[in-house]
């Protein structure tokens, strides 16, 4: 055979050896490719089902925390309305409470001042016998012992809360005063009064008794 020929048929076989190897080489290639892809897919498949299991733990703990967070609702409803309910009775207990003291002081005001009415005219009778005393006589025993039973009993009443009330030179208050008679008086205006004829009182805040007086005219 011609060295030529030889030659060209040698370079054949080894282009054609060459081809194979790329052929191959493109084929392994292609098979690391599809099993990358391949993992990649079953990567991806995995993580899919990680997610939708985590999805569904999430809503299974969500409800669970609803749930729970209802029953926690439910009994705090139940602590605040008991709470509400044990307001008002306290309320409630208070304001009787308050009531009650106040109804109870009204009362025993209203026995003071009945008990002061009728000693007035106690205390009336001490100062007209007291005022007919002759001068001559104001030194006797028994007068000055009837004057400081007289006094001890102002006292007591001041301290029980009984004043007298102011008239004389003061302007006619119908609320204080009983006007009875009407007078002339150069020295006082019109509307004034003149003269004390019964000492009125007062308890605390309240009139028990007014004062008679004659008021100018």
């Amino acid at each position: 055979m011609p060295e030529d020929i030889k030659k060209e048929t040698i370079d054949n076989e080894t282009a054609e050896n060459k081809a194979e190897e790329i052929e191959i080489e493109g084929a392994d290639e292609e098979s690391t490719q599809a099993a990358e892809e391949a993992k990649d897919t079953d990567v991806n498949e995995t993580e899919s089902d990680d997610d939708a299991s985590a999805d569904a733990d999430a809503k299974a703990d969500e409800k669970k925390g609803l749930f729970k967070k209802k029953k926690k609702d439910k009994k705090d409803e139940q602590i605040e309305e008991l709470n509400d309910r044990l307001k008002r009775q306290m309320a409630e207990f208070e304001n009787f409470r308050k009531r009650s003291e106040k109804e109870k002081s009204q009362m025993f005001d209203m026995g003071a001042k009945t008990i002061v009415e009728k000693i007035l005219p106690v205390v009336d009778n001490f100062e007209r016998g007291l005022a007919a005393v002759p001068d001559d006589k104001k030194d006797d025993p028994f007068i000055t012992g009837m004057d400081k039973v007289y006094k001890q009993m102002l006292t007591e009443l001041d301290a029980a809360g009984v004043k007298p009330i102011e008239c004389v030179g003061q302007e006619f208050d119908p609320d204080f005063h009983n006007a009875v008679m009407q007078v002339e008086n150069d020295e006082l205006e019109s509307g004034t009064v003149a003269q004390e004829l019964q000492k009125g009182y007062m308890y605390k805040d309240s009139v028990v008794r007014h004062s008679m007086v004659s008021v100018v005219q």
